[in-house]
């Protein structure tokens, strides 16, 4: 399938609903606060018609965490959980995100800010579609232009095929920084897929440790040896 082929059938769909394009204001970094720029774009997704996700969320799931993290996550979508809160990653996947980020990591949960590339939760928890993270594509590039991490967690395929526009899965892709628009961007597995895959949790690991070389984070005395 062509890559553009989504993109295209997408924009057609939303010009038959009288969208002639999508339109986000540019947040005004020099006059509103980090906090006050995230509030105005996800006012703006409150809002949101763009795919047909809205149809059956509870709730959007923007994002969550301090706007001055040195670490962004970008996981893939809401789940049951996180459309029920307004919460990203607080189901099992998000338990066991906080084990690798607090246990392993050794810093603070609140420390990082979590979001995923689609805020509105799929039917059944199933893949987002090509049109849909082209859809919510415009609110995580200003989350991330708005925040600017050092580091990029990409969790998982869809969160690597959304930043990096990528083909290859993430068992070739992990491991290994890459650029996201100036930001050095780490490949790893999603968490659902570690529960699903424990023995790929020591991989994932070292995609982490590699995350704390680069920005100078401590080992935490319980994980040396």
């Amino acid at each position: 399938m062509d890559v553009l082929e989504p993109v295209i059938r997408f924009f057609r769909q939303q010009r038959e609903l009288g969208q002639d394009s999508i339109h986000l204001e540019q947040p005004l970094s020099k006059v509103c606060s980090k906090e006050e720029q995230l509030r105005k774009i996800q006012d703006q997704c409150q809002n949101c018609r763009l795919c047909q996700l809205w149809k059956g969320r509870t709730q959007i799931v923007f994002g969550d965490g301090d706007v001055n993290a040195r670490i962004v996550v970008v996981g893939e979508a809401p789940g049951r959980d996180e459309d029920i809160q307004g919460i990203p990653f607080v189901g099992r996947a998000g338990q066991l995100l906080t084990r690798m980020i607090e246990g392993g990591m050794g810093i603070p949960r609140s420390s990082v800010y979590i979001c995923n590339v689609c805020k509105c939760r799929p039917p059944e928890n199933r893949t987002p579609e090509p049109e849909e993270m082209i859809a919510c594509e415009p609110f995580l590039k200003q989350q991330l232009a708005i925040i600017r991490p050092e580091v990029i967690i990409a969790m998982g395929n869809v969160a690597v095929a959304s930043l990096l526009r990528s083909k290859q899965g993430i068992t070739r892709l992990r491991g290994k920084f890459v650029d996201y628009e100036g930001i050095s961007l780490m490949p790893t597995y999603h968490p659902a897929y570690l529960l699903r895959n424990p023995a790929l949790k020591v991989e994932s690991w070292q995609d982490l440790q590699k995350v704390m070389s680069l920005l100078g984070i401590p080992m935490p005395e319980r994980n040396k040896g």
